[in-house]
């Protein structure tokens, strides 16, 4: 019994020193980027991180580290901000991206956050801004393989599928090759959503509509990966309205 009592008055005790605990906490973690960055669905927090790395960039113009995460965190914004905004985004995305390169040239994020905003703006802003900038993504990517092929979980094969993909034959473009580096980074990564959802739409677009079925079906059973849980959501999603215009046109 007067264990049980004690108990009781030390939780009470405990209460707003816990309390207090959890506030700090919650400071904390309002003030570090990463952690609003993996909360980065919420435009907000994303915002809130991109302004913490551009200040510690602006005190550190060799801030590696908060260069790149920099240009990361831009490529995510100027994929979901208001549509005046992503331009300019994208286009101070591919600014720390090469503040990144000059710091650390024999790194892989730098090169590869700027092919990533770079080509956000190609598929975004037009034939003009794809032709602008095709060779840049291709050399930036080609690089990364270089330096380190299993970066990001193949995200370099990955991109460069994609850009096979986007870019016209006449300019070097390839279903083929498209499918060969989206199935290489696949075996980085086996339950990618975003390499089996690229490789769908190479496949269908190829004519093979039942391995593009397949792969769609590939994104939906995938699992979520929780440092890219909201660009899984965003692909499983894509994959079901993909998956149900398929089956309409049966």
């Amino acid at each position: 019994m007067i264990s049980c009592i004690l108990a009781f008055y030390i939780a009470i005790s405990a209460g707003p020193m816990a309390e207090a605990a959890l506030r700090a906490q919650a400071v904390a973690a309002a003030d570090d980027p990463d952690v609003l960055y993996a909360q980065r669905a919420d435009l907000d927090r994303a915002r809130r991180a991109d302004a913490i790395w551009a200040e510690r960039l602006a005190a550190n113009p060799r801030d590696f580290e908060s260069a790149w995460k920099l240009a990361r965190t831009r490529y995510w914004l100027g994929g979901h901000a208001p549509e005046a905004e992503r331009k300019t985004i994208l286009e101070r995305g591919i600014a720390a991206a090469r503040t990144a390169i000059a710091v650390e040239p024999k790194r892989p994020e730098g090169y590869f956050w700027m092919a990533a905003n770079m080509g956000a703006l190609a598929e975004s802003f037009g034939l003009r801004q794809g032709l602008k900038y095709r060779g840049d993504i291709k050399a930036a990517l080609l690089t990364v393989l270089k330096l380190d092929p299993a970066f990001q979980d193949g995200s370099a094969d990955r991109a460069l599928g994609r850009w096979y993909y986007k870019v016209p034959g006449l300019f070097g473009g390839s279903r083929t090759k498209s499918a060969e580096h989206l199935r290489k980074s696949l075996t980085y990564a086996p339950d990618s959503t975003a390499s089996h959802y690229f490789l769908a739409e190479t496949l269908l677009d190829s004519g093979t509509i039942d391995a593009g079925r397949a792969e769609l079906q590939r994104v939906l059973d995938a699992p979520f990966d929780p440092d890219w849980a909201p660009e899984d959501r965003e692909f499983k999603a894509k994959a079901r309205q993909r998956l149900a215009a398929l089956d309409r046109e049966r």
